[in-house]
This record gives structure tokens, sequence and C-alpha cells, in this order.
């Protein structure tokens, strides 16, 4: 894509503060369609619910996207950089308990078949990603781990 999806200046909420602030922030994107809520420091956001691959119970998780040159959007498993994979990832990541995951945008509601991404796609994206999002470098420099990155087709 041609045009630039930098992010506004924000303040990365500590792990604490995202885990208290998704399920008000579902709510929230639920019950509206307004930017407001929509849109947080430039990013437009996605409502992704996975099944917990433990629990069995459905899981909402607010996650802003980027959209890759094709036009998928893309989401980042960052967590701020946390050690471990936010739990969302691991659950959309099981095909046996999430072969499709619920993706809402506004009014529109889709299921898509997620797809991790792995080698020169992964590099690839990261690298375009990361022009416009800068801060998933930090993120990354914060962890051992490899960040994931989810294609969310339609």
């Amino acid at each position: 894509m041609a045009e630039t999806q930098k992010n506004e200046p924000f303040e990365t909420p500590t792990h604490a503060e995202i885990k208290a602030m998704t399920p008000i922030h579902a709510d929230m994107l639920e019950a509206s369609n307004d930017d407001s809520v929509w849109v947080a420091a430039g990013m437009t956001h996605v409502l992704v619910t996975t099944i917990g691959r433990k629990s069995g119970n459905p899981h909402r998780t607010p996650l802003p996207y980027w959209r890759d040159p094709d036009g998928h959007r893309i989401v980042v498993g960052s967590f701020a950089g946390a050690d471990k994979h936010p739990a969302w990832f691991h659950n959309l990541a099981d095909k046996s308990a999430n072969p499709t995951v619920k993706v809402q945008e506004r009014d529109r509601i889709w299921h898509s078949d997620a797809e991790v991404l792995d080698g020169d796609d992964y590099t690839s994206t990261w690298s375009a990603l990361t022009v416009d999002r800068p801060f998933y470098n930090d993120y990354q420099a914060k962890t051992e781990r490899r960040i994931p990155l989810i294609r969310l087709p339609e």
C-alpha cells in the first residue's frame, strides 16, 4: 500500500493496564461505530474473538491493525514486549480450538482463517510494518521471543 499507516504518539500502557482495559475497550467497540472508539493513536482496530483452548469460552480482544501490501489486516502479538505471548495469540494459534476466528471492524463481521506469518513473509512484513510503527522494534528489544505477526484475511 502506498499510503502511510503511521501511528500517533502514545504512551505504552503497562501489562496490568492492558489486561484491565481490554474488556472495557471490547465492550465499547461492540457498542459503537464511532472513530473515537475504533481508532486509537491513529491506529484502526479490529475486535478478534477466539475460543479459549482450555476453557472453551469466547475471548474478545481489541487489536490495532496494519495493512500489508495486499490490503490484508495484520495484527501483532506484542503484548508491549512482554516475555510471554498474549493469551489471545495462544488461542488463535491453536487451530483445534480455533479453526477460524471471528473478526469485527465496526459493523462488519467475518470469520478469518488467521495466518501466523513465518519465513520471508514474516521478515518482509515486519520490515514494512516497523517503518510505519517503529515502536514495535522497541517492544521486540524488550523480549527474547519473536513477536508474532498474524494476517486476518477476509
